[in-house]
């Protein structure tokens, strides 16, 4: 698939056909596509002219909301790429995200002030901050509005649409290491225009509600990308709340939306009162985990709403696959690949193996990332060729459907976050009564999966399930502490001494047997 178009060219199409539409709606309010992409372009050029140039990385932390997106585009149409923050990350996790980076700017919302000045003194290459809100970090920091208000012109980059840089998500490996997948504008659009195909989206006529958070590749390609590019419009939430977001779908009459299992659970928990707030809804998007089929189906009874549950990792841009509107859709399934990407089952070494036999999910297309961040080696061991690896175990049927069944990686899933168990194991090791720990994930119905830490202490010393619990959110997101600590004398392990994580999951099914 040839990409000609940058991101910012693509916005400035949607702006003439769509200039007279709303890009962002909701609370009152509403920005028009002529106004965004005009907007977009005065941030681009107020952040030209303090010395940005095309390559450049520009740090976004900032919750669900226009500014979010018309800082993302303002970056982009400035020539440089956006390096979005996880809002649940510790602010040590996210200043080594952005010195990782080499990021040159940050453009950070009020409520992250706090943050803010660890994360410029461990971040040395960042020159300047922008603030979008009043509650400033630093008196030295730039009003948000005042890049609106910029009389410079406008940046003229000449993109290369298939080697510029229009985003570097960080995500982990088995190692823990955060690392940065690097995403083009040709990944991207490719994959929004797939998803536009493959969501049958009618142009100018749809509204998103978009409470997942707009950090999230899901969200970003989703809920943003797909939108914009297709004359949508966004509702924004910046917290998911299942009576507010309703209140907010009924509102702005919003016709679909996206989100992980978690919200689907909480919305059947609403009083039956809020059942027809969702009535302008055409369906819903599941991603981000494994939707229970028994939430799926109590939902549809409830609230007379299909849910088309897809899948796909960071490093494709992020969507890959989903059970096509209005066709055939299975349960259980995460449906066929979207128009333009090829998927398959492949053993070890990379050789295909037939139709419903397991092995590792993986994909090739031209929304599949450029590499990692400066990890060139890490890259390599992440394709067979040119197919990517998505470390996902799965199944093809014979009519090209895909399941996951299984993660090669120890990776959990806390309502669509990646938490990496590696990353609390070595905090854990640094608590001083922790002799030895280990981290699985735990079904939960509400979340999907919830961390929980197997712990064996020293000899003589003593440590409470809360003491832990606090020792990590010193460090941690909150969606990475673990939730529960079983204390043990020893952890089982194998004939080579390695924990046996498998074990440890047996073991807590027996506890919430005896429990349950």
């Amino acid at each position: 698939m040839t990409i000609s178009l940058s991101l910012p060219q693509r916005l400035k199409q949607s702006a003439q056909l769509y200039s007279s539409k709303p890009a962002f709606c909701g609370g009152g309010r509403s920005l028009l596509y002529e106004e965004f992409a005009r907007a977009a372009g005065r941030i681009a050029a107020g952040l030209a002219e303090r010395g940005l140039k095309k390559g450049d990385r520009v740090g976004l932390y900032c919750v669900n909301s226009s500014s979010f997106a018309l800082a993302y585009f303002g970056i982009l149409k400035a020539g440089c790429a956006v390096v979005p923050i996880n809002l649940l990350l510790n602010p040590k996790e996210a200043a080594f995200i952005l010195n990782d980076a080499g990021a040159a700017a940050i453009v950070y919302h009020e409520a992250f002030a706090p943050a803010l000045p660890l994360i410029r003194e461990s971040c040395p290459s960042i020159g300047f901050a922008v603030c979008i809100g009043t509650r400033k970090a630093a008196e030295a920091d730039l009003p948000f509005n005042e890049l609106l208000e910029s009389q410079a012109p406008e940046p003229d980059i000449s993109f290369q649409p298939e080697e510029d840089l229009a985003v570097i998500l960080y995500t982990s490996g088995t190692t823990g290491r955060p690392k940065g997948a690097m995403l083009t504008h040709r990944n991207l659009i490719s994959d929004a225009d797939s998803v536009i195909e493959a969501l049958k989206l009618a142009p100018g006529t749809e509204t998103f509600l978009v409470v997942l958070p707009m950090f999230h590749a899901f969200a970003a390609t989703a809920g943003m990308i797909v939108p914009l590019l297709s004359g949508s419009a966004i509702a924004p939430v910046p917290k998911f709340d299942p009576v507010q977001v309703a209140d907010a779908i009924a509102a702005t009459r919003a016709t679909i939306f996206l989100g992980v299992p978690s919200m689907y659970n909480l919305f059947l928990r609403m009083p039956v009162e809020n059942v027809p707030k969702l009535a302008s809804l055409k369906f819903c998007v599941s991603g981000g985990a494994a939707l229970p089929v028994e939430i799926m189906a109590r939902f549809e009874e409830v609230f007379g709403k299909k849910i088309y549950e897809g899948d796909g990792p960071t490093e494709c841009s992020p969507v890959t696959c989903v059970n096509p509107i209005g066709g055939r859709r299975k349960p259980g399934s995460v449906g066929l690949a979207i128009p333009g990407v090829q998927m398959r089952i492949s053993d070890e070494s990379g050789r295909e193996l037939p139709h419903g036999q397991v092995g590792e999910i993986c994909v090739r297309g031209p929304n599949v990332m450029k590499g990692y961040w400066n990890l060139p080696g890490e890259t390599r061991e992440a394709f067979f060729g040119d197919w990517f690896r998505t470390g996902d175990l799965g199944t093809e049927d014979d009519e090209r459907y895909f399941c996951i069944v299984d993660r090669k990686k120890d990776m959990i899933i806390v309502n669509g976050m990646n938490v990496y168990p590696r990353i609390v194991e070595e905090l854990l090791y640094k608590f001083e009564p922790v002799c030895e720990c280990a981290v699985v994930g735990e079904p939960h119905e509400l979340h999907g999966e919830i961390p929980v830490a197997y712990v064996a202490l020293k000899k003589g010393r003593t440590a409470t399930e809360a003491e832990i619990r606090a020792y990590c959110r010193e460090s941690l997101g909150k969606h990475e502490v673990p939730r529960k600590v079983y204390f043990m004398a020893e952890l089982p392990k194998n004939a080579a001494g390695k924990i046996v994580k498998r074990a440890l999951r047996k073991h807590g099914e027996a506890e919430r047997g005896i429990r349950g």
